[in-house]
């Protein structure tokens, strides 16, 4: 008989959270830190974010669907626990054919239970219910898109106009109609969350969207201070690895050079 701590959590099983339990999300991008996550998140997004802290690029456009196939496949081998979603790319997804197309890529090769896909206008309400009919599940994106940011005008809070509220409020709305199981709020205010989170039957997770979405999210180096080129307001930091990363190399280095390392001990 299976071991209920070794099953895999679904769709279902998130959905059944919705104003029961806070659903705990982060980003991973490798086979060792998804080992070392899997125990503790209920959702884990291989993000195209992987292409600003791992790749070196300045936004999350350049990134494909073969590095993004890369890093999920790495990620799936690393859990058992939590339900793996896959970030769409830009252009993988901006016609429906080609979306159904590399989604099937996703769970099929990749590993992951569910794809990721921005925005709410009209083409995407259609690709969503695309999806949803080739039987792939879906988290919808919605407030600030990184795929659209040079439309957005940067990296801002959406929704503080009472029209853009609207908006985003009639988006999300249209994406659960569509067949989306989750949605993700980003830098929204938290108000705004508020009143989306109580208006679905769907979970919300938020990354700055404020606290009463259904559940948050966070970019994984961001929390353990793996990087600082980008820190926003809605960041908590819960390490600092970054530092502890310089210092141990650093040790290393004097070890080295003083010929200290390796000892006798440590030699054939």
């Amino acid at each position: 008989m299976i071991s209920m701590k070794t099953m895999r959590l679904t769709v279902k099983d998130l959905l059944k959270k919705k104003g029961k339990e806070k659903i705990v999300s982060l980003t991973a991008y490798d086979f060792s830190m998804a080992l070392l996550l899997d125990d503790s998140v209920d959702l884990l997004l291989v993000g195209d974010s992987v292409g600003m802290v791992c790749l070196g690029y300045d936004s999350t456009l350049p990134v494909t669907m073969r590095e993004m196939l890369h890093h999920t496949k790495a990620v799936a081998r690393g859990v058992s626990h939590a339900l793996l979603a896959a970030d769409m790319p830009f252009g993988s997804c901006h016609t429906s054919e080609k979306a159904v197309r590399n989604a099937f890529r996703f769970l099929k090769e990749g590993g992951a239970d569910a794809v990721k896909i921005e925005g709410g206008g009209k083409k995407t309400i259609q690709t969503v219910k695309d999806l949803k009919e080739a039987g792939i599940s879906v988290i919808g994106h919605l407030g600030l898109t990184p795929q659209r940011v040079g439309e957005l005008g940067g990296y801002k809070v959406q929704g503080k106009t009472p029209q853009d509220a609207a908006r985003i409020m009639d988006q999300a709305c249209r994406l659960e109609e569509a067949g989306v199981f989750a949605i993700v709020l980003e830098c929204v205010p938290a108000e705004l969350g508020r009143k989306i989170t109580g208006a679905l039957k769907i979970p919300t997770i938020g990354i700055g969207a404020g606290p009463h979405c259904d559940g948050q999210i966070l970019v994984l180096y961001d929390l353990l201070g793996l990087q600082d080129r980008i820190r926003p307001r809605f960041l908590r930091t819960y390490a600092s690895l970054g530092a502890e990363v310089q210092k141990a190399v650093r040790m290393f280095r004097e070890d080295v050079q003083e010929g200290t390392y390796p000892s006798s001990r440590e030699s054939f």
